[in-house]
């Protein structure tokens, strides 16, 4: 309760002083940047006051303000490439508070060679953009199309920091955290698994993305909850001018996207519109005929199923309210080894409120979701995990010249049910419910165009541990030259939730949820732990170098501790020892990326060098996902009349993971009659005696080349046929997925697969 007071009284003192800084002098102008084509708002498009320093961009909705401005006449100018400059004659005088403008953007006639106002330059300018990567659909369609399909969770592959375990199974590991330890966010609601079983796709429709932003590190007060990374979701409202969508057929999967207004968007920018996308894949089926030097008879054994929809209002001032939902399904059939499913499902909604007169913006989301998964084995010992609950978030923001103040709270409750069977049959299970709490305050403040600082606090309160955790933040960024900046970063993070996931083979598929334990925990030291919190702290610098307008080189070094992390406690034989076992580490590195774009060409290079250790109490070890180098290279070329064609090249390199070996084999007895038990009788499994070194060993090297080229026909304006030709593992690398210890046999990733799709746009 002591904690729910000062929670309570943060949040009237932020209030306090957003009431105070409103009272400041100067007018405000506001509004929200449209396509005139499409109705959908332009992200990140620079706004600015002609012949003056003021101005902005737009951010993820569209939406932009420049407040505090002086009284005078002024020429407002909206810039975008490929788009014409739209200009317009704006009065302040002492009665002005707030103007209203929004602003259609037509794509341009005469493409402009001299001059380009890029958006992205000015945010890298602005910004302190510390291990921080947005990502746009365009931007995810210059990777190869695996199976004919561009997904986000190939581009995430290529992004500097982040590791992929494997085209089967794999999982995301960004800077030394495990999937657990990264928030996964759609619209707002948490996403558990964001990725198939097969790991060339996840589950976010491409087409209906709006923005992408990927934290590795360092990230402000906003975010809370994990203690490694943030991958943030936005869709896109429906097109607000007609009815459009887009149907796709590939050996993969077939889709489906329909969207468009139900109320179309009137001159004050006013819309009702909907967006439904459905994905059905049928590899399991379509591969035993397309690919069956794979798994023979069996095909590729994984299927799934994807479905959201969502329906918004956009009102003319800015204000949108939005209401969503979604289902994902996964299954893979290992036959005589494992049966795997997992099915996500959540409604929410999420709101942006522009209030009239008030300088304040108003947002949040309010939802459910929940996630079930479930593994049964040959063994005959299954192993179950559920997690799901209610999210609240409110945010405001208050815009001052050359700045910006951020804050807001969350409350999120939510019940984890876990069930497993430890070596000796002994079942094991946890059923919690838990409440956290959550505020935060962000402030950003420009000073000139040199110097960036953006100070956060984070105060969150987990209910069932009875913790709290209080996280300072802080991020920097010093522009010595109009083309060399430095930056850094760092904070303290927290987080309740613990993953079932092991660490003995590099792909486990189930992943299953626990709550922080009530019970007392001992720390690998012997000495009993202060809290039953999960924590973290980053250090991460940077150096950002514009080598020529076109290229771009970005270099960061980065520092993650993890003073505490919580794991199931696997090796409990006894109804008394602890669930639970706590475990510290780090991990360090730096990331290089290269990026060179112009108009035909792309070019993408990232290199990280990492190292991740654990330490359990008794040694320390490398987890399965620590790979020392990795290197991926991305091309995309548009050639051809009217760059109708499109190439595109993927190349990734990694070393091996670490895995234990394996020393021998033992009939294993459970031992269910206790002492009465007659071992001379019994019938016994089969035992694996493992090295007493955990992941002392390095699998094989990792790398492989994927291509595509595609040919666009447009028809009409709105009228367009897709034809793509793709080839994953293009040289056929046999990279390998696990062993298989009791039969001795290596079992490969992916093989060659040439996929042609049919993609129609309207």
């Amino acid at each position: 309760m002591k904690h729910l007071k000062y929670l309570l009284a943060c949040i009237l003192l932020l209030a306090a002083a957003n009431n105070a800084l409103a009272q400041k002098g100067g007018g405000t102008i506001r509004g929200t940047v449209y396509d005139d084509a499409n109705g959908a708002p332009m992200l990140f498009t620079n706004v600015y006051l002609e012949g003056t320093t003021i101005g902005t961009a737009t951010d993820i909705n569209g939406f932009y303000t420049i407040p505090n401005i002086p009284e005078g006449e002024y020429i407002l100018i909206s810039t975008a490439l490929g788009y014409d400059t739209v200009k317009l004659e704006i009065t302040i005088d002492a009665k002005t508070k707030i103007i209203t403008k929004n602003i259609f953007l037509k794509e341009g006639q005469v493409q402009i060679t001299g001059v380009e106002i890029s958006a992205e330059r000015e945010e890298r300018i602005n910004e302190v953009k510390v291990s921080s990567v947005k990502v746009t659909t365009e931007e995810i369609s210059k990777i190869p199309s695996v199976g004919g399909e561009p997904d986000i969770a190939q581009y995430l592959q290529v992004m500097p920091g982040v590791v992929f375990t494997g085209d089967q199974g794999g999982q995301l590991y960004i800077r030394g955290g495990s999937p657990v330890q990264t928030l996964v966010l759609l619209d707002g609601l948490p996403i558990y698994n964001p990725f198939h079983s097969i790991g060339l796709f996840s589950v976010f429709e491409t087409d209906i993305i709006k923005n992408v932003e990927v934290l590795t590190g360092g990230f402000s007060a906003e975010y809370g909850g994990r203690v490694s990374a943030v991958m943030d979701v936005r869709t896109q409202d429906g097109n607000k001018k007609k009815q459009s969508g887009k149907v796709s057929v590939s050996p993969f999967m077939t889709k489906a996207i329909l969207n468009g207004p139900l109320i179309k968007q009137k001159e004050n920018g006013s819309s009702l519109t909907y967006v439904l996308s459905a994905r059905y894949s049928y590899l399991d089926q379509t591969s035993k005929g397309l690919y069956p030097y794979v798994e023979g008879d069996n095909g590729i054994p994984f299927s799934f199923q994807d479905y959201y929809g969502k329906m918004t209002y956009n009102g003319g001032n800015g204000s949108k309210l939005s209401l969503f939902g979604f289902h994902f399904r996964d299954d893979a059939n290992y036959r005589g080894v494992a049966n795997y499913s997992w099915r996500a499902f959540g409604v929410g909604t999420n709101f942006v409120i522009v209030p009239n007169g008030a300088k304040t913006i108003f947002s949040g989301t309010i939802g459910y979701s929940n996630y079930n998964i479930a593994l049964k084995n040959a063994a005959e010992r299954p192993r179950e995990s559920s997690i799901g609950g209610f999210n609240v978030r409110f945010n405001f923001a208050y815009f001052i010249r050359a700045g910006e103040l951020n804050y807001g709270f969350n409350v999120n409750g939510f019940q984890t049910d876990y069930r497993f069977f430890n070596q000796l049959g002994t079942i094991a299970q946890q059923q919690q419910n838990t409440t956290e709490l959550g505020a935060y305050v962000k402030f950003r403040k420009n000073f000139g165009k040199k110097f960036i600082l953006e100070p956060s606090l984070r105060f969150d309160y987990y209910a069932s541990l009875s913790a709290a955790s209080v996280e300072p933040r802080l991020g920097m960024k010093y522009n010595a030259t109009n083309w060399l900046r430095f930056k850094v970063a760092g904070g303290m993070y927290s987080q309740n939730l613990i993953s079932s996931r092991a660490d003995r083979d590099v792909v486990d598929l189930f992943n299953g949820f626990l709550s922080g334990p009530e019970e007392d925990l001992m720390r690998p030291d012997g000495s009993e732990a202060k809290h039953k919190l999960q924590k973290a702290y980053h250090v991460i610098g940077g150096v950002e170098v514009d080598i020529a307008r076109n290229i771009q080189v970005n270099v960061e070094p980065y520092y993650k501790g993890f003073t505490q992390l919580i794991n199931v406690n696997r090796s409990k034989l006894f109804p008394e020892e602890s669930d639970f076992m706590i475990e510290t580490g780090k991990a360090w590195g730096v990331d290089l990326l290269v990026q060179y774009q112009v108009k035909e060409w792309f070019v993408w290079v990232t290199y990280s060098f990492a190292y991740v250790d654990r330490f359990n109490g008794e040694q320390t070890y490398n987890p399965h996902y620590d790979r020392r180098h990795n290197m991926n290279i991305v091309t995309a070329y548009k050639f051809g009349k009217d760059k109708s064609w499109e190439a595109n090249l993927r190349y990734n390199f990694g070393t091996g993971f670490p895995f234990t070996r394996t020393q021998g084999f033992y009939e294993e007895l459970n031992f269910e009659d206790g002492i009465g038990t007659d071992y001379t009788t019994a019938n016994g499994t089969l035992g694996i005696q493992y090295e007493d070194d955990l992941n002392a060993g390095r699998l094989p090297t990792y790398h492989r080349l994927d291509m595509s080229i595609k040919k666009g026909f447009e028809f009409k304006k709105d009228l367009k046929l897709d034809i793509t030709a793709s080839v994953t593992n293009v040289y056929n690398r046999q990279n390998i997925f696990y062993f298989d210890r009791v039969n001795y046999t290596r079992v490969n990733q992916l093989p060659i697969l040439p996929s042609l799709a049919i993609a129609f746009s309207f």
